[in-house]
C-alpha cells in the first residue's frame, strides 16, 4: 500500500484522507468483494461442490484440507494449486495426500464461464472449504473474499511449515504460532478431522514397534490398534481409513469424543488429549468440545476465518489466474 503524506490546505487534507482510507478498505478482505463484478460466484461454487460431494462424499474433507494447506504456505494465495518442479503438491506432507485438484479445475471453469478473469483461485478454495463443511452438516459462515493468486509455489516452505501427523503437540503449536494462530486454533481446526480419511503411512508409527517397551502406542485403544494393524500390515502405506470412527462423513463434534476414548487416529489427534505436552491447554478444550457441539461449531467458524486471513495478497499484488495450475 502506498504511504500517505500530509498537506496543509484543509480541503485537500480531507480529500487525501478519504483517498487513503479508500485504499485501506480495498486492500482488506470483505464478504461483498464480488457483489458487482461476480454476484453469482457463491452460487456457482456451491453447485459444483454439491456435484463433487454427490460423486464422493470424502471430497468435502479434501477441499477443506486444500484450503488449510494453502494458507500455511505463503499465506492464502492458491500456491498449493500450482504445478511445476517447485510445486507444493510434491512436498512430503502433500505428496500422494492432498487431492481434489480436478474438482478445483471444474469449479474454476464454471466460475470463469460466469465471470471471466475476476475470481481468484485462492478465493475459490476458501469458498469451497466453507461449502464442504456446511454440506457435511457443519456450520455456515460468510466467507471473506478479495484474495489474489500468488506467482510462486514454495515446496520448501510446505516441507517445513505444514503440521505433520507425527509432530509433537508442542511442534504443532509452534507451527500454528508461526502463522499467527494460537493453541485454541490448533484444537479447533484439528476438529476438521471429523470428516475425511488418512493413509496407513500417517499413523503406522503407532501400530508397530512403537517403543522399546510398547509394541503399539499405549494411548491408542487396543481393539482399534488391532484392527488397524490388520488393515495396514504388509501394505504400501497408502491404504486409507476414516479419521473419525463411527462418524466419518458428518461434520460434528464426535472427533473429540473419540479422543476421550483413545480412538484418535493420528498421534497428532490423540496427543491433544493424551500428550504430556501442553496438555493443560489442549485437554481442556477437547473436553469442552466433546460435550458442547455448539461451542465447537462457533469456535470453528472463528478459527477458519482467522486462518483464511493469513497473509492474503490483495490490491495489485499477485494476479487472478486463468488456470489455477499455472501463472498467467
Amino acid at each position: 500500500m502506498k504511504a500517505c503524506s500530509f498537506v496543509s490546505h484543509p480541503s485537500l487534507l480531507i480529500i487525501l484522507i478519504v483517498s487513503c482510507l479508500g485504499v485501506e478498505v480495498r486492500a482488506q478482505l470483505t464478504t461483498d468483494f464480488y457483489a458487482t463484478s461476480c454476484p453469482t460466484v457463491f452460487t456457482v461454487v456451491r453447485q459444483e461442490v454439491i456435484k463433487a460431494l454427490m460423486n464422493e462424499m470424502r471430497m468435502g474433507a479434501s477441499l477443506l484440507r486444500l484450503h488449510f494447506h494453502d494458507c500455511f504456505v505463503n499465506g492464502c494465495d492458491g500456491s498449493i494449486l500450482l504445478d511445476g518442479s517447485n510445486s507444493e503438491k510434491l512436498a512430503f506432507p502433500n505428496r500422494n495426500s492432498v487431492r481434489g485438484f480436478d474438482v478445483v479445475d471444474t469449479i474454476k471453469a464454471a466460475v470463469e464461464n460466469e465471470c471471466n478473469d475476476t475470481v481468484s483461485c485462492a478465493d475459490i478454495l476458501a469458498i469451497a472449504a466453507r461449502d464442504s463443511v456446511f454440506l457435511s452438516g457443519g456450520p455456515e459462515w460468510q466467507v471473506l473474499v478479495g484474495r489474489r493468486d500468488g506467482l510462486v509455489a514454495n515446496q520448501t516452505g510446505a516441507n517445513i511449515g505444514l503440521p505433520a501427523p507425527t509432530d509433537s503437540i508442542n511442534t504443532i503449536i509452534t507451527k500454528f504460532n508461526n502463522v499467527g494462530l494460537n493453541t485454541t486454533d490448533v484444537v479447533v481446526l484439528s476438529g476438521g478431522h471429523t470428516i475425511g480419511r488418512a493413509r496407513c503411512v500417517t499413523f503406522s508409527n503407532r501400530l508397530f514397534n512403537f517403543s522399546s517397551t510398547d509394541a503399539t502406542d499405549p494411548t491408542l485403544d487396543s481393539t482399534m490398534a488391532s484392527e488397524l494393524q490388520t488393515l495396514c500390515q504388509g501394505g504400501d502405506g497408502n491404504t486409507t481409513t476414516v479419521l473419525d470412527r463411527n462418524s466419518a462423513d458428518l461434520f460434528d463434534n464426535h472427533y473429540y469424543i473419540n479422543l476421550l476414548n483413545q480412538k484418535g487416529l493420528l498421534s497428532s489427534d490423540q496427543g491433544l488429549f493424551s500428550s504430556d505436552e501442553g496438555v493443560a491447554a489442549t485437554k481442556a478444550l477437547v473436553q469442552t468440545y466433546s460435550s458442547d457441539s455448539s461451542q465447537f461449531m462457533e469456535d470453528f467458524v472463528t478459527s477458519i476465518i482467522k486462518m483464511g486471513n493469513i497473509s492474503p495478497l490483495t490490491g495489485s499484488a499477485g494476479e487472478i489466474r486463468k488456470n489455477c495450475r499455472v501463472v498467467n
